[in-house]
């Protein structure tokens, strides 16, 4: 008789509350990731002014990002190779200690050292959750769990600006970082009791070939990501030759990263992959320069500007929810541009703000419309790559599209970072202004990668059985 799997084994004797206990422990360490980014996001342009360090303000919003790409890839063959439990074992810890470096942060470059180690704690925490839900939820449980890892995901940014906003304006932002470090201590208590439970490696598996190389990719990316973006900020006389070795790294690595022709938006997937790049470095670039623009030009409150960035997560699941009930082949289609061509206008518009004859008020609808362009769009490429691929490379495609949306994010900010740092210093909002259209080529490139990945024979293949 065959021996069961680790996962199968797991699944059969999980109890009931232990089920509940998983759901209710990961659905609150999501949370509480998710309003982390928000509320650094919020509290990042009163962070530069207190500690004087806008020179690293790309570098401190980019920096978890770069370490989230090393941690993914990691994760995951990590957790294939010994199970979840290590990964977990590791990212509890390291996720609010890079909490409490940032809260008690002297400098800028100490806060964003502490926001890289919170990156790397947020990048091994997630991937074993969704390993923990195959091995002890019941199959017929699973898609519930996940659409409550999705709200968890989209929650904080309902009320997260205002609590940001009223921490950051009454008490101090470092209580940001600190208070969700304390919270943390009692999301890790709630999975003490899970530990006993966790599946181990399964030695029946079959070992993925070429995991070591592809770790060493992703950490070769992390790393290159990270000196574009010390590079940028730095502008030294060694800036512009770390620049060319951090591209030379990521050129290097990439290939081995993401699928064959995605540089080049080759037809099909690799066109969908580098459509969630461009997608990322968009989204993230204004994400990060638009509150830095309010607070800071037009003097707006942390709250104030908290609530115009939490406008477009809110219209972001608008157009999640929005696609979900496009069903038509056609039509899911033509959601793979005119969700772009939607952020690339709402980008555009939102531009508008850096320019003082037209007010900060008009970033209002702008970015809320780039937030639905987004929403429509995301999930439908994660459909549609998996509609034009074979199901043994489902898993090599899926993180394909995790490892672009880090790598789009952290590129983007890099490379805006480094155009904003080299115009701020003229006055004025020519530098916030240069950045925004900056992300507005991101997103009008990405039109061109989401036609491309349904044009021709792709869009065949995308009607084919998913």
């Amino acid at each position: 008789m065959n021996r069961a799997s680790a996962s199968d084994r797991a699944r059969t004797t999980a109890p009931p509350d232990l089920v509940r206990l998983l759901v209710v422990a990961s659905v609150a360490l999501i949370t509480l990731v998710a309003f982390e980014s928000l509320a650094a996001s919020a509290a990042l342009p009163a962070i530069s002014a207190e500690l004087d360090g806008l020179q690293l303000y790309p570098v401190a919003a980019g920096a978890p990002l770069a370490a989230q790409l090393v941690a993914t890839a990691l994760a995951g063959a990590w957790a294939d190779a010994r199970g979840p439990r290590p990964v977990l074992l590791l990212g509890l810890p390291l996720f609010p200690l890079g909490l409490v470096l940032a809260g008690t942060a002297p400098s800028m470059g100490l806060l964003a050292l502490g926001r890289g180690v919170q990156g790397l704690g947020g990048g091994l925490l997630i991937v074993p959750l969704y390993v923990l839900v195959g091995a002890l939820v019941p199959q017929r449980r699973q898609p519930g769990v996940f659409a409550w890892f999705s709200a968890a995901w989209v929650l904080p940014a309902l009320g997260g600006p205002a609590l940001t906003g009223l921490v950051v304006d009454n008490a101090s932002w470092r209580w940001v970082f600190l208070g969700a470090a304390a919270l943390m201590v009692v999301v890790t208590l709630c999975f003490a009791p899970l530990l006993r439970h966790m599946p181990g490696r399964d030695d029946g598996r079959a070992r993925r070939p070429g995991t070591r190389r592809l770790v060493l990719a992703a950490t070769g990316a992390g790393v290159g990501v990270a000196v574009l973006q010390v590079s940028g900020s730095a502008q030294q006389s060694w800036s512009l030759p770390a620049a060319a070795a951090g591209l030379l790294v990521l050129a290097l690595a990439l290939p081995r990263l993401l699928p064959a022709g995605t540089a080049r938006l080759a037809v099909g997937v690799p066109a969908a992959v580098a459509c969630r790049a461009l997608l990322n470095a968009a989204f993230m670039t204004t994400h990060t320069f638009l509150p830095l623009l309010l607070v800071r030009e037009y003097g707006w409150s942390v709250t104030g500007a908290g609530f115009v960035v939490a406008a477009s997560s809110v219209t972001w699941a608008v157009g999640a929810f929005v696609q979900g009930w496009v069903h038509s082949d056609a039509a899911r289609r033509r959601l793979t541009w005119l969700g772009p061509l939607l952020l690339a206008v709402g980008t555009l518009v939102t531009s508008g703000a850096a320019i003082p004859a037209v007010g900060p008020w008009v970033a209002v609808p702008g970015w809320a419309l780039g937030g639905a362009g987004i929403g429509m769009v995301y999930a439908a490429l994660t459909v549609l790559a998996l509609r034009m691929t074979p199901p043994e490379q489902h898993g090599e495609v899926s993180a394909s599209l995790q490892v672009s949306d880090a790598l789009g994010a952290a590129v983007g900010l890099a490379a805006s970072g480094a155009l904003f740092l080299a115009l701020i210093d003229g006055g004025g909002t020519a530098a916030y202004l240069a950045g925004l259209l900056l992300a507005t080529t991101f997103a009008g490139v990405a039109v061109v990668g989401g036609a491309r990945a349904t044009s021709g024979r792709a869009a065949g293949a995308a009607t084919g059985p998913a």
